[in-house]
């Protein structure tokens, strides 16, 4: 071999390690979604859902990582000082990227620089009662619990969470006093909602919905600003006489502060696109879920009003954790 060849051939084989190297470092990683919740909930349904259909974009995989803990906290702050290349997101509903800083005096992460990226679903709450309260609709609930003041019993998922805010809401509006009784998390408010331990349950659709089906509890009214097409028998608050008394459980996605914008804007088409698909719709209005998809600008916005109405409550109430 002349000396020019073998110059020719090591030039070669650098231009190829270069070329591989740069091709290696553009692979994309895989996607991290952390839920801060529990498996087998709505929270973390309607991720997995969605994953199915993102992982053909993302040929590294989608990963669903299940980060429990602190009403949330724990997951969203992994996902807070990950690095902020858009490979690792929040999917969560309301409390760590809006309400939780209303709530906790300490937080390790703030909830103010998060960057939206959308809006997966909204769920309406519902006003659901034990079949024994003499009720029928939401006129006559306020009615039996003004002339029972303090002795109607409500459960909720546990202090702080949105179906003891949404009860705190729905008080501040009718001056209803009612006892609370928090529980650790839906199930089992539910539970002994069917038992007649408690009276009445402001829980989101999905999960009241079977029961209320089964003829095992009363749904009186729907707190979105129209009727769920999951149960469209049942008026909504304002349809029968409370405008104000709206409350939705939504599932947004947010990423790390400092994204880049185009990096978001990537993202939110990817999610936007997955959530027209049939397939994920039927799967989310089996969870009493409206798919969203909303763009980032809009969805910042959302959240911001979100927070503020959920503060007034919280201060109103003087609800704190710690």
């Amino acid at each position: 071999m002349t000396t020019a060849l073998a110059r020719r051939l090591g030039a070669a084989c650098l231009t190829a390690a270069c070329l591989l190297g740069s091709a290696a470092a553009q692979t994309p990683q895989a996607l991290k979604i952390i839920v801060p919740y529990p498996a087998g909930g709505t929270a973390d349904i309607l991720p997995r859902v969605v994953a199915e259909k993102l992982r053909a974009q993302f040929p590294a995989g989608v990963l669903i990582d299940n980060r429990t803990g602190a009403g949330g906290n724990i997951g969203a702050e992994a996902v807070f000082r990950a690095e902020p290349d858009g490979n690792t997101l929040l999917a969560s509903p309301p409390g760590p990227i809006a309400i939780n800083h209303h709530l906790y005096r300490k937080m390790a992460f703030d909830p103010s620089k998060w960057e939206p990226v959308t809006v997966l679903a909204t769920v309406p709450n519902v006003l659901v009662v034990n079949p024994r309260l003499p009720v029928k609709n939401v006129q006559e609930f306020i009615a039996y619990a003004k002339a029972n003041p303090g002795k109607v019993t409500y459960g909720s998922q546990g202090n702080g969470t949105t179906s003891h805010l949404t009860a705190s809401l729905f008080m501040q509006l009718t001056g209803t006093e009612m006892v609370h009784v928090p529980y650790k998390g839906t199930a089992p408010a539910l539970v002994d909602l069917v038992g007649g331990q408690i009276d009445v349950f402001f829980d989101n659709i999905s999960s009241s919905l079977p029961f209320h089906q089964a003829g095992k509890l009363r749904i009186l009214g729907v707190a979105d600003e129209q009727r769920s097409a999951a149960l469209p028998e049942v008026p909504t608050f304002a349809e029968q006489g409370l405008p104000s008394m709206n409350a939705v459980t939504w599932f947004a996605v947010v990423a790390p502060p400092g994204t880049p914008a185009a990096k978001v804007a990537a993202l939110q088409k990817s999610f936007a696109g997955a959530l027209t698909q049939p397939e994920v719709q039927q799967k989310f209005a089996e969870q009493g879920a409206e798919p969203r998809g909303w763009d980032p600008a809009r969805t910042g916005q959302f959240i911001r009003a979100e927070s503020a109405k959920w503060d007034r409550v919280i201060r109103s109430a003087n609800v704190r954790l710690d």
